[in-house]
């Protein structure tokens, strides 16, 4: 349990007991549904926390030559690379990094095939498809939205694949169930079925939430075996973001100020919602709060909480307290280690908050503390 008496405001902390059990599971699933399962870096890419991820989950996946040769240099392996467009100068650091390219046009295919080539070490190549099917509720994150720039549909695929194609991958989930993806690959079989005999790897992308309380594993174990058997020429890969720090960490923030307009109360915090926790405005989503009330609650303090930002919706809603908010309070966000780290900016110049980790044996641990000049040399 973290003690948040020895926790600088504002901070992101890592929680590593947290941590490992997530990482338990997900290499529980690995092995028992005979899978291979990576880390996709654009939930979280906090590298000085990858030595424990390497302890359970060797691989990784990238979109970016930046991620890519993160991979290589932070995890030791090489990454499986997909890119809505790769661009010619950065080509060459994504071939030495990467051991699996996933092209999301047959136009980008045919422009970087045969560089692959080139390669000292063999790269498996892929294309995304878009099975045209997604459970995601919300179009910001909705890779099968009509229109969307992701994927080759089948019309366009044709009936056969490309030769030096290896391996097809889609990806249409987010914080999804395996319930979802069971019914996702009833619409991959439909339109891509024919191929499934004849290429060496499917890549089921991200979106597996596998390590929230309710996601039942055992249906998802259950699945994959069963896909499988059905397809053993297959190597299935599964690159979820978010459920390897699903609930392992907080944002903790102070109160800097409280100010009063048409009766509503606002606590400004040192921190910020579009540069710290920007999904909270795009998705949106109200974030738990420790030891407050979710909605507000007759007869409590209310308080809206606001960031310390010039943007005026630089807020997320109302929280109820068992007592009245003072300057100097903590605040301390609930689950914000995936989608937040990776997002942030340095919008207005505010502060960033720090990189840490609470470890198992209750210290803590700072990877990073942030200073004006990373600001400025943002800048220019």
């Amino acid at each position: 349990m973290i003690d948040f008496t020895k926790i600088p405001s504002p901070a992101y902390v890592l929680e590593e007991s947290l941590l490992r059990k997530n990482l338990s599971l997900i290499q529980s699933v690995k092995e028992r549904a005979g899978v291979n399962i990576i880390l996709a870096f654009k939930a979280f890419a906090m590298w000085k926390a990858f030595p424990l991820i390497k302890e359970y989950i060797r691989y990784s996946t990238a979109s970016s030559p930046w991620e890519a040769q993160l991979a290589l240099e932070e995890m030791g392996s090489k990454a499986h690379t997909y890119s809505p467009a790769y661009i010619e100068k950065d080509f060459p650091i994504i071939k030495a990094c990467s051991s699996h390219i996933t092209f999301n046009s047959l136009s980008q295919f045919r422009r970087f095939y045969k560089d692959t080539l080139d390669n000292p070490t063999k790269i498996s190549c892929g294309l995304r498809i878009n099975p045209e099917y997604s459970e995601v509720e919300t179009d910001l994150y909705n890779p099968a939205a009509p229109g969307s720039r992701l994927g080759i549909i089948r019309e366009e695929l044709g009936d056969t694949l490309p030769e030096g194609i290896e391996g097809l991958h889609f990806h249409t989930l987010c914080e999804s169930s395996s319930y979802a993806l069971e019914n996702t690959l009833k619409h991959v079989e439909a339109k891509f079925g024919d191929l499934l005999p004849k290429i060496q790897w499917l890549n089921m992308g991200g979106g597996h939430l596998m390590t929230r309380k309710d996601y039942d594993v055992e249906h998802l174990i259950r699945l994959l075996q069963n896909f499988k058997k059905k397809y053993p020429n297959l190597e299935i890969i599964l690159e979820p973001g978010a459920a390897f720090v699903w609930q392992t960490g907080v944002l903790v923030s102070s109160v800097v100020d409280i100010v009063e307009n048409k009766g509503i109360k606002t606590a400004i915090l040192d921190i910020s919602f579009t540069c710290h926790a920007p999904d909270c405005l795009e998705m949106p989503y109200k974030p738990v709060v420790r030891g407050a009330y979710q909605e507000p609650v007759a007869g409590k303090p209310t308080y809206r909480l606001g960031g310390n930002s010039c943007l005026s919706g630089d807020y997320i809603g109302d929280w109820s307290f068992d007592k009245g908010l003072e300057t100097g309070d903590k605040i301390v966000f609930e689950d914000m280690i995936h989608y937040t780290i990776v997002k942030t900016t340095m919008f207005n110049g505010i502060p960033h908050p720090d990189l840490c980790l609470w470890k198992a044996d209750d210290r803590l641990e700072t990877y990073r503390r942030f200073g004006y000049e990373d600001y400025k040399n943002r800048m220019s």
